[in-house]
């Protein structure tokens, strides 16, 4: 199981030559405030002086150290290829391959990177600096060094230094996949720890925190640390472990790490005989060396599926942007008779992308055609706009100055014409609708069906426009076939059709009824035919699916009806005035006679019948004629539209250029797509060697 955390170095490895964080790999974090301690406890794991020293913040970029134990066996074998002279020493992502021995020119490297990126006024920044370390005296580890805690800001540190540092050790303690290393100092109230504070918010179980308690040497006179140490103040599930640090004297008297350690196991012994062997540095390592290793044995089957699951995403990522350009020709030819394609597949319905959320390409037009069309026709009245007056004028007009006998044929037409009239309207609206949409179809395309146009923004546009304009073009052919069929119900009332001749009959059944019905009421001294209106002499002449007589045969007679329309006529002759003949009379309300109810209620019925004929034969041809005009024309001739206005020699370079950070995101993809291929064959590596 040793062999776990090389493994996860290596993966980090692996994921650092991209420059990414997108796997949130094993490690563990380094909190607590400032002057803690925290510095001296990473310099005893390493065994080496290192970090920068100062007051107020020093670490203000997080600081990935990865330490590597090395064999003395592979240390000669390393030190004879990479000419290292000395058993430790250390590598920066940043400088590449550059090794360095010196430890104190590594300290002053990661301070000239903080300065390069973090500038020299004491802000911090979440960009990390990686250093491996590489000696037989370290065991293998993952840590990550970050800026202490801070109240008030010191010097030029912004106002907002404290909740900059916060969110920086959140963001890194969140890592599920982390262990929060906090670091408190034993003269400092254990129950106001910062750093088991902010651990608790993301870590409220303790289950991945270790709590580390330094400067054990220096609690006031008379106290100690037992109760703590003990877990007794404040309980933590991975445990407590008390070290001492170097003193500043120390640091400044050059002592080592090795003679500090020796003194703080001296300490132990006398101060705190029965924990001693449960505390100090050495104990420390080995307790994050373990566990961090069954940390990352658990970690493990989630890392390997995340790991292929963006593996996926990549290759799939990496398809659509497509491979560079070769043959210009075939590539354009290609992409055009791809989307020609797939515009046509959105139609029928049988597209490879479909729409989840909403009614689109085919379905949306079917909608339009039986939903919207359909329901905007049947909520027009067939006598909407038409008073009872209107259809009294038009039969008065329709007869001259002869008075009439019977409705005449003329108002009909002219009252039923204008009512038809009222259904152009909500089909020019249809054929609208239907554009917008075969519009819309075109950015779907683009969208979900045919991604490899992103790569050209220029052909993209030019197939756009083509496509708009032949849809465009389509628009005026299709409203004139649309207004035609209108027009053609409008040119010839056909009261012979069918279904109008059989409510004729119906209407003039139910009129005589009504004669007969008023017949058998009148009292036995009113003779019949007085009773009849006058007699016509044409009554023995009409037939019962004649529509002039049945209206003929639901008339009173001429003498029978006393009251005929009523109307204000101020230039009517009076006595003592002058008369205006060119007065018009101006109907008013009133109540009606008989036989206006009656004429108005025939040419009612008449009208409310033709209407329903022409308005089913309407909503019946206006998406026949969509469909033919527009949608199958545009289906059918969309390619050679496309291929004839496109596929020219001409245009094909400029057509074909990729848009500017199209290469740039390719190689971006291809080189993370390397990596987790990479890092997928280290953890099938693991299972090999039965680490796993």
């Amino acid at each position: 199981m040793e062999a776990l955390i090389p493994v996860i170095n290596k993966l980090q490895d692996v994921f650092n030559t991209v420059g990414a964080d997108i796997i949130q790999l094993p490690q563990i974090a380094v909190v607590g405030t400032q002057s803690s301690g925290k510095s001296s406890v990473l310099e005893a794991l390493v065994g080496r002086d290192l970090l920068p020293r100062g007051t107020g913040v020093v670490t203000r970029r997080p600081l990935i150290l990865q330490l590597v134990h090395v064999d003395p066996e592979d240390r000669r074998k390393t030190s004879e290829e990479n000419g290292v002279d000395g058993e430790e020493w250390g590598k920066f992502l940043h400088t590449k391959n550059k090794i360095y021995t010196d430890f104190d020119e590594i300290r002053l490297e990661i301070e000239a990177e903080t300065e390069r990126v973090s500038g020299n006024n004491k802000g911090i920044t979440d960009e990390p600096i990686h250093l491996k370390i590489f000696s037989p005296h370290v065991v293998n580890l993952t840590l990550v060094d970050l800026p202490g805690i801070t109240k008030v800001p010191v010097g030029d540190q912004p106002k907002d230094i404290e909740v900059q540092i916060k969110d920086l050790i959140v963001k890194h303690i969140s890592n599920p996949n982390s262990i929060i290393l906090a670091v408190t100092a034993a003269n400092t109230d254990m129950a106001t720890s910062e750093a088991l504070k902010v651990a608790r918010e993301v870590d409220p179980d303790g289950r991945r925190t270790l709590a580390v308690v330094t400067k054990l040497d220096l609690m006031d006179a008379g106290t100690d640390a037992m109760d703590v140490l003990m877990g007794r103040v404040i309980p933590v599930k991975l445990g407590l472990i008390g070290v001492v640090n170097r003193s500043q004297l120390d640091i400044n008297n050059k002592k080592s790490v090795a003679d500090a350690i020796r003194d703080e196991y001296a300490f132990l012994q006398k101060k705190y005989p029965s924990l001693a062997s449960r505390n100090g540095t050495k104990y420390l390592a080995r307790t994050l060396n373990r566990l961090l290793m069954h940390h990352i044995r658990d970690c493990l089957p989630e890392l390997k599926t995340r790991i292929n699951v963006l593996a996926a995403q990549y290759q799939s990522l990496l398809s659509s942007y497509g491979e560079p350009v070769e043959d210009q020709s075939s590539t354009l030819l290609q992409l055009i008779t791809k989307f020609a394609a797939e515009y046509c597949h959105t139609i029928e319905g049988t597209a490879k992308y479909i729409e989840t959320t909403e009614l689109c390409g085919g379905a949306r037009i079917c909608y339009i055609f039986h939903e919207t069309f359909g329901r905007t026709l049947e909520s027009v009245d067939p006598l909407g706009g038409l008073t009872t007056i209107d259809v009294l004028t038009a039969i008065r007009n329709a007869t001259g100055p002869r008075p009439a006998l019977f409705v005449p044929e003329v108002s009909f037409e002219l009252l039923v014409k204008r009512q038809v009239k009222r259904l152009e309207e909500p089909s020019l609206r249809c054929v609208e609708l239907v554009h917008e949409e075969m519009q819309r179809i075109i950015q779907h395309c683009s969208n979900y069906s045919t991604q490899e146009l992103l790569r050209f923004p220029k052909l993209h546009d030019a197939i756009v426009e083509v496509v708009t304009s032949l849809l465009r073009k389509r628009l005026p052919v299709t409203n004139e076939m649309v207004h035609n069929l209108v027009a053609i119900e409008l040119a010839y009332i056909n009261t012979k059709h069918p279904d109008f001749a059989d409510a004729c009959g119906l209407m003039n059944n139910n009129i005589e009824e009504q004669r007969r019905n008023r017949m058998r009421e009148l009292p036995s001294s009113v003779p019949r035919d007085k009773a009849a209106g006058g007699g016509f002499q044409g009554d023995q002449d009409v037939g019962t699916g004649n529509w002039r007589g049945m209206l003929k045969k639901g008339e009173e007679g001429v003498g029978g009806d006393k009251s005929m329309l009523q109307t204000s006529n101020p230039g009517s002759p009076q006595r003592g005035h002058a008369v205006n003949l060119l007065d018009v009379p101006v109907p008013v309300s009133r109540k009606l006679s008989s036989r206006e109810q009656r004429d108005c209620e025939v040419i009612e019925r008449l009208i409310k019948s033709y209407f329903l004929i022409v308005r089913k034969n309407i909503q019946d041809s206006v998406p026949k004629a969509v469909m033919h005009f527009l949608v199958n024309h545009v289906k059918d001739s969309l390619q050679s539209e496309l291929v004839g206005q496109l596929y020219k020699a001409g245009l094909l370079d400029d057509l074909l250029t990729e848009s500017e950070d199209m290469a740039q995101r390719r190689n971006e993809a291809a080189d993370m797509l390397k990596a987790l291929q990479k890092a997928s064959q280290v953890i099938a590596e693991i299972r090999e060697t039965h680490l796993w």
